[in-house]
């Protein structure tokens, strides 16, 4: 429906004379600081913060507010220092807030989904920023002034505000049930971002706007009668439909003007289920109803939940008049619940469902926790968003808002993330928490590498401070020499110089990266001395990788210098032709199988069932390849050797797919016996070694707090090799396993270790 709701009853607070003292005082004090200072609209400062002021009033907004308004610009002239000197902490609090808020820039340049996403971002660093909802309000109040002074002077304001006013302000006005404020401010948006439209509209109309809101008023006394007349309490309010609205609804359903069936609109809020078909019936008995405009939402509520009574009746003038009829809880939840106003109304048609998806669900708690602030201290009179009535209204329904023991849902997700400014007004999206390595990072993957410093706020600060919101972040650089990188210390989870996991995921990268570079270096160097030793130089490095199974030198080159490729294996390999397609010979597999399989035990006699079994034949030796050390529930694979039965294999293993590329014929199913799989038939849990690798920042007790997970954890080491290169240690450990199961869990404990890089699986 088109209509929004006003408040019927509320109580509106009126400033005293101390308080009109304190703003006259305060817009002395700025008068003389500004003079005739002018700000970007043309507007003096002083003359701007007295119309803001008369805004906030109608808003009934507290003394501090007030006072704050008046103080806000010229930053220069106004310093933050002074201002609490002369008129407290608290009002210097929300200067400094809405200062900080003024800084954003206009960021919708490209249009369609791209520019959306940057409108809901600025929407929630606003509220972000503005943990005291006062400074929301300060923020409209001064746009709508802005607005109203451009159309005043008859002098089209930036495009850039107006549709930041458009995709921001306005939504988030409509966010916190600000109506008043949400029809104007889009409307003034519309009428500088579309005049030719605007005029067009504002022309096809056949009723002036005061028109319409005195019949809409009539319409409302006509049914509060009504209904009073048979003894049925309600609550009826309504607004006719503005402009940018109906302008919305005719493109969104591509109608003509007299196709829009809610110009106009009413709500009746009673108090059961019950109640809602008598008011209904009484609507029907005043009007004449539309038949094909009726929707019965209580008997078949909306996907998400929505319950409500639509209908359209012909209004004394001939004319469509919507109404909707529900209960106060209904209507709670239509405003704050999954089916609030907003979601249905920004998203468009068949969007709650998506927009309830996509919101986060701390942001809408946060929402409704404003909003219902907002509603409270309207109807108590209170000072809207002082200090008292702020403690009262979180207080006041603490079972809606918040668990016991946990913090109110605005604060928790206030928490949650941060919203920092680049040099160029940027806005950037944190984890609570995150330092300048954390921005430089997440702006640029480069600009992270080469991070030697940070301004914030233009003061220079230590890499592992933490941001806050609203804070404009500036990035030093080294230069592009190739050279630079991060340190290792940021990898030190002790020393606090990342929080977000994507930044430590792209130094863990950068250090992944360098260390393949070294080994590939290495393992070239290696095999050049086997060559020379060989008396084979000529020998081409692509066919010696493709002699052991390599499509490029690279990946050999790692191969050997992580000792994948043992010495004699790659010395048969520079002696030897490569094998012929299809074949190889029993010398090779031999060979070959004599690296990665030895011999294993014969079967004790009685024994029923085995770890392994060969699909199809039955008692046939097999052994467990070391090259990859499968464990159970690993696929796994066989293959037949020259001597040494069935070598077993995991799936993956880079071994097994070069010898299988070489010999498909001797390829073998097989699978895990099933007592292996229960653990054993004696009832003793059989274990299997595996290899993992460990690399980690050097620093004393790091073994001892690696092999303290696995005796925790209960796994034998049997073997264990280390060498520290560069202030990082390159760890492999032997380790008898259950399942590998076990091991995953045991591997992320070791991640957990402070300083620790990666450790996996070989």
């Amino acid at each position: 429906m088109g209509t929004q709701p006003v408040a019927v009853g509320a109580t509106q607070w009126q400033p005293g004379a101390a308080h009109e003292e304190a703003v006259r005082r305060a817009l002395a004090w700025a008068g003389e600081r500004a003079g005739d200072a002018i700000g970007r609209s043309g507007e003096r400062h002083v003359d701007h913060a007295r119309a803001t002021i008369d805004i906030l009033r109608e808003l009934g907004v507290d003394e501090a507010v007030l006072v704050a308004a008046a103080l806000i610009s010229p930053a220069d002239r106004l310093p933050l220092r002074e201002i609490g000197t002369q008129f407290g902490d608290e009002v210097a609090r929300l200067v400094e807030a809405m200062r900080q808020i003024q800084r954003l820039r206009e960021l919708h340049a490209v249009p369609g989904a791209a520019a959306q996403g940057r409108a809901e971002t600025l929407r929630r660093m606003l509220l972000t920023m503005a943990a005291d909802i006062r400074v929301v309000l300060l923020r409209l109040a001064s746009r709508l002034r802005t607005l109203r002074h451009h159309a005043a002077q008859r002098h089209p304001a930036d495009p850039a505000i107006a549709r930041e006013t458009l995709e921001v302000l306005a939504p988030l006005a409509n966010r916190l049930g600000l109506w008043q404020l949400k029809w104007e401010l889009e409307d003034l948006a519309f009428r500088f971002l579309d005049p030719d439209t605007y005029r067009e509209l504002a022309r096809q109309l056949e009723e002036r706007r005061a028109a319409r809101e005195a019949f809409v008023e009539a319409a409302m006394q006509r049914l509060r009668d009504e209904l009073a007349a048979v003894g049925l309490r309600a609550e009826v309010s309504g607004r006719p439909k503005h402009l940018y609205s109906i302008y919305n609804k005719m493109r969104s359903k591509r109608r003509a003007l007299d196709e829009i069936s809610d110009l106009r609109g009413l709500r009746v809020i009673v108090d059961t289920v019950a109640q809602c078909y008598t008011a209904l019936g009484i609507v029907h008995a005043i009007w004449s109803q539309v038949p094909q405009e009726f929707d019965d939402y209580i008997a078949r509520p909306k996907p998400n939940g929505y319950r409500s009574l639509h209908t359209v009746v012909l209004a004394d003038d001939g004319r469509p008049l919507e109404v909707q009829i529900r209960t106060g809880e209904m209507h709670h939840f239509a405003e704050y619940g999954l089916a609030s106003h907003w979601r249905y109304k920004e998203g468009g048609a068949g969007a709650p469902a998506r927009g309830a998806r996509a919101a986060g669900t701390g942001h809408d708690g946060q929402i409704a926790w404003m909003r219902q602030l907002l509603a409270w201290q309207r109807e108590v009179g209170q000072a809207l968003g002082s200090a008292q009535g702020a403690d009262t209204a979180a207080t006041a329904a603490p079972a809606r808002q918040r668990g016991p023991g946990q913090q109110p849902v605005a604060q928790a997700a206030t928490e949650e993330r941060i919203y920092v400014l680049t040099p160029q007004a940027r806005v950037i999206e944190l984890p609570a928490g995150a330092t300048p390595i954390d921005f430089a990072y997440h702006v640029h993957t480069s600009l992270g590498h080469r991070c030697r410093g940070a301004r914030v706020d233009g003061h220079m600060v230590s890499l592992n401070t933490a941001l806050q919101n609203g804070q404009t972040v500036e990035i030093v650089a080294a230069r592009e020499t190739g050279h630079e990188g991060p340190s290792r210390d940021w990898l030190n989870p002790q020393l606090g110089y990342v929080r977000s996991p994507r930044t430590r995921n792209k130094v863990r990268q950068w250090f992944n990266a360098l260390e393949l570079a070294r080994d590939t270096a290495a393992g070239r160097e290696r095999v050049e001395r086997v060559l020379q030793r060989e008396g084979r130089t000529a020998l081409a490095l692509e066919e010696l990788a493709h002699r052991l199974g390599f499509e490029a030198t690279g990946p050999m080159f790692v191969a050997v210098a992580r000792d994948e490729i043992g010495v004699r294996q790659l010395e048969e390999a520079v002696r030897g032709p490569a094998p012929a397609a299809g074949g190889v010979s029993a010398e090779a597999i031999g060979q070959q199988e004599s690296i990665v399989a030895p011999r294993r035990r014969a079967r004790e006699p009685g024994r029923r069932g085995d770890d392994v079994l060969v699909v199809g034949i039955d008692s046939l030796m097999t052994q467990l390849a070391r090259c990859c050390r499968p464990v159970p529930p690993d696929a796994i694979v066989g293959f037949v050797t020259m001597g040494h039965g069935v070598s077993v294999h995991r799936e993956s293993c880079a071994t097994f797919a070069r010898m299988a590329d070489r010999a498909p014929a001797r390829v073998i199913e097989t699978a895990w016996g099933e007592e292996t799989l229960r653990g054993g038939a004696d009832g003793r849990t059989r274990r299997y070694p595996a290899d993992v690798e460990v690399r980690a920042s050097d620093r004393p007790g790091l073994l001892r707090d690696i092999t303290e997970v696995f005796a925790r954890d209960r796994l034998n080491v049997t073997a264990v090799q280390t060498l520290s290169r560069q202030q990082v240690a390159s760890m492999r450990f032997t380790v008898e396993v259950p399942d590998a199961g076990q091991l995953a869990r045991t591997l992320v404990a070791v991640r957990d270790i402070a300083g620790v890089i990666q450790a996996r699986r070989r």
